[in-house]
């Protein structure tokens, strides 16, 4: 039977995705969660967001150094490989019966890797899907290749996983994760989230947060500084610019988004780390999210919130009505905006059908996993027999 169930999570976004599994894992009185923390959790420069996961009431179980100030490829590369020495020590030491890790990050694998050889069954959420723009894609479908058991975001995922050779007594259409927020966690008001930005909101404001592309040639400073053009065309909305994460390239574009908010004071402000409550708070406030992260896909259409997505990142990923695909270049990121600020437009992101679940996936998971015999034996799982 599963007993302890570690809980992996390596970046600010993906943690606020897992808090509610977190949660109910917490309070099941037959599994022990126990939690892994690396990556940019640890990093002084992305806001040291471990101190968050200890504030919201979880003990930190091991905490593994892995991210190099380097984010060139040999420096990614390099990462993986402490990480996956030092999640040997961890996994090691805290034996888990089940660890669960989300999602398609380099941190995510070297974690994964080491629960392989280490004989410890992982439960993976969110795979099968598909962001051509990154090497994540390949991460994530390598991930699920190694994973026991599967929690896909859509019906359409879970097939793909099984087209993939798992078998399907062990995939599960549970939704997206990240949509329990809608449920479960209030929302702040703007006056409290401007209290806690030490920003004023006083204007309709676009949330921007780009992180870079990995696999297709789209230079991430040039693209974000195309961004920046753009929304300097529409000096009435307000700006709050978020950190990208620690992927090749990424700290190029911090500098650029702190000069940005220097240089207009008032009307934009850049955030390391909003925090899933924050970042939530503000994604539902927003005129329109900006950039390329999985949330605008993901989240934003639950609010009725239009989305530009930039480029290349999340091509191949499923998205609702309310989501606008564009190149990475100043033209076409304003002609989406002004598209996407227009009232008809506004009105069909409002009625959009969100494709990702209806926010009961903790729930779901914790079920599946409480009545698991603990058996994780794989076998390839062939659609049409071979010859």
């Amino acid at each position: 039977m599963i007993g302890k169930v570690a809980v992996f999570t390596g970046t600010r976004a993906e943690y606020g995705l897992l808090y509610w599994l977190m949660k109910d894992i917490q309070a099941s009185k037959h599994l022990t969660l126990q939690v892994i923390v690396s990556g940019m959790h640890l990093s002084p420069e992305f806001g040291e967001t471990w101190r968050q996961i200890e504030t919201d009431g979880f003990s930190i179980d091991a905490k593994v150094e892995m991210l190099l100030s380097s984010d060139t490829p040999v420096g990614v590369v390099k990462s993986m490989g402490l990480g996956t020495i030092g999640f040997a020590d961890a996994l090691d030491r805290l034996r888990p019966d089940l660890l669960i890790v989300l999602g398609d990050r380099f941190e995510a694998l070297a974690v994964v890797q080491a629960a392989l050889i280490l004989r410890i069954p992982v439960a993976h959420l969110h795979g099968g899907e598909i962001t051509e723009g990154a090497y994540d894609d390949a991460i994530r479908h390598a991930i699920s290749k190694m994973a026991s058991l599967h929690f896909t975001a859509t019906e359409a995922y879970r097939q793909r996983v099984v087209q993939m050779g798992e078998s399907p007594e062990t995939v599960f259409n549970v939704g997206a994760i990240g949509l329990d927020h809608l449920l479960r966690t209030a929302p702040m008001t703007q006056t409290e989230l401007s209290a806690s930005l030490g920003f004023a909101l006083r204007k309709p404001y676009f949330l921007m947060t780009y992180h870079p592309v990995t696999v297709v040639d789209e230079d991430p400073e040039e693209t974000f500084r195309s961004m920046l053009t753009a929304i300097d065309r529409f000096p009435d909305y307000q700006a709050l610019l978020t950190y990208p994460n620690a992927d090749n390239g990424g700290r190029k574009i911090i500098p650029l988004l702190e000069d940005y908010a220097h240089r207009h004071p008032g009307r934009a402000a850049a955030v390391p780390s909003l925090g899933f409550k924050r970042y939530l708070s503000a994604l539902r406030g927003a005129e329109a999210m900006i950039g390329n992260s999985s949330s605008g896909i993901i989240e934003a259409p639950s609010f009725g919130v239009p989305t530009i997505n930039i480029g290349a990142r999340q091509q191949g990923r499923l998205a609702a009505e309310s989501v606008l695909h564009c190149k990475a270049d100043t033209a076409s990121i304003e002609c989406a905006i002004t598209k996407a600020i227009s009232p008809e437009f506004k009105l069909r992101a409002k009625n959009a059908v969100n494709p990702y679940g209806q926010g009961n996936a903790a729930a779901q998971i914790v079920n599946v996993i409480e009545r698991h015999c603990g058996r994780f034996e794989k076998h390839f799982y062939d659609q049409v027999s071979p010859p």
